[in-house]
Parts: structure tokens; C-alpha cells; sequence
């Protein structure tokens, strides 16, 4: 990875997921990384995005991480899925889609972002979605998913400007992998032409591709996985 020394530490954070998986076993494939963390709710190294002791002290875990990439997100499972219109506007589901989808991310950021090096670069990334585009939602819908989306590009794009001042070559971004052929993505695939439903390896290596590319000046971005920017 261009501008990442060599023996640099890795951290994927939501690392049992189709995209983290994927990730984490892309870098695990890179001579440059001499270890991928690996955390999520149920794996061996225990990390829940509600529970920020388990935040704490997974980031206590890691020495100098040059790359942390928080791999989550929640749209539907067994007790909620998203919502289409006000009146679906439940609070409880709300609050959860928060915790997960933005709340948690920031607190992953709050606890790794002191363990970066304070020189050289360091990328802490976030994956987000481009529903959360305020300016490029014209469809409606999925309250709850897109204003917590919203939200974390906010808390990232916030986080950056305060990490500037501390540590000039740490880059933090959220960025859109597309859409994967993943759990979370699979109720919602018709219609989404062939050559835009991806792969968790090909989402895997885009992400990649685009981080290695990233500078300082880019720091607090939202980009997607071909490195557009998105707009907020």
C-alpha cells in the first residue's frame, strides 16, 4: 500500500461480515501487514458496537494500528427492516439503527483514533452507504438506515477535522463499497444491474485500492469504491 510502511498493523472491525471477511483476508495477503486484527460481536476477539467497554478494551489490543476499517452496518434482520414511509417510524427501531450505524462507528473511532502513530500514515475508515447522501436522495424511504448513514459520515467528516490538528498525516474518510453481494444487501438486489452487484472480494479490493490512494488533503471525504466523492 503506497505510503504505508512495511510491518504495519491492520484492524477491521466487523471482521465475520461478507465485506469485512473479505478484507481481511486481502490484507492478510499484503507482505506489508504484519497482523490483521480482526474483531466482531461473536468472534475470538469480541468487539460489540453497543457495548463500548468491549470498544475499549479491543482497542487496549492494538499497538500503533495504521489502518482501522469499521466494517458494519444494520438495514434488516428479524426485528426490523427499513422503513417506507412516517408512518413505519418506530422509536425503538430508530435507536437501534443509530447504535448500530453510527453511534457505534464513532466510538471506534474515539477509542482506536489515539492509538495511531503520531507520524506517517494512518487511515481510519468507515464504511457508510450513498443513501446516506443527504443532497443525492431523491427516492425517500429507509429513514432510520440513511439518517444513521447521514450521521456517521458527519461524525467521521468531524472526527478528521479534530485529528488534523494532531496527528497531519491520519486520514479519516467514510466510504460507499457499492452493492455487495452480501446478507444485508440480498432482499434488496432486484433490479440492481449484473456489472453493479459486487463481489465481497471485488468490494474488498476497490475499498483498498482507493485507501491506498488517499492523502491527508483528502481527510474527512465520503468516496466511493471507484474514489468519486460523494457529496454530503
Amino acid at each position: 500500500m503506497s505510503g504505508f510502511p512495511d510491518q504495519f498493523e491492520a484492524v477491521v472491525v466487523g471482521a465475520t461480515g461478507g465485506i469485512g471477511a473479505a478484507l481481511c483476508e486481502r490484507l492478510a495477503l499484503d507482505p506489508r501487514v504484519s497482523r490483521v486484527h480482526r474483531f466482531s460481536r461473536h468472534g475470538p476477539a469480541p468487539l460489540d458496537l453497543t457495548d463500548e467497554a468491549s470498544i475499549a478494551t479491543a482497542a487496549l489490543a492494538v499497538d500503533a494500528p495504521r489502518l482501522v476499517i469499521v466494517a458494519t452496518g444494520l438495514l434488516q434482520d428479524g426485528q426490523q427492516t427499513p422503513e417506507k414511509r412516517l408512518a413505519d417510524l418506530d422509536p425503538a427501531r430508530l435507536a437501534r439503527s443509530f447504535a448500530i450505524n453510527a453511534i457505534g462507528p464513532a466510538l471506534v473511532l474515539k477509542h482506536f483514533a489515539p492509538r495511531l502513530p503520531r507520524e506517517g500514515k494512518a487511515v481510519l475508515a468507515v464504511l457508510t452507504a450513498r443513501v446516506g447522501s443527504i443532497s443525492d436522495n431523491r427516492l425517500g424511504g429507509w429513514y432510520g438506515y440513511r439518517a444513521a448513514k447521514a450521521a456517521a459520515n458527519q461524525l467521521v467528516r468531524t472526527t478528521a477535522i479534530e485529528l488534523a490538528a494532531r496527528r497531519k498525516d491520519a486520514i479519516c474518510v467514510t466510504l460507499h463499497p457499492g452493492t455487495v453481494d452480501t446478507r444485508l444487501s440480498a432482499p434488496f438486489q432486484k433490479g440492481v444491474l449484473p456489472d453493479r452487484l459486487f463481489t465481497p472480494a471485488f468490494a474488498a479490493e476497490r475499498l483498498l485500492t482507493v485507501i491506498e490512494a488517499l492523502t491527508p488533503e483528502q481527510t474527512g471525504h465520503f468516496l466511493a469504491w471507484d474514489g468519486q466523492d460523494i457529496p454530503f
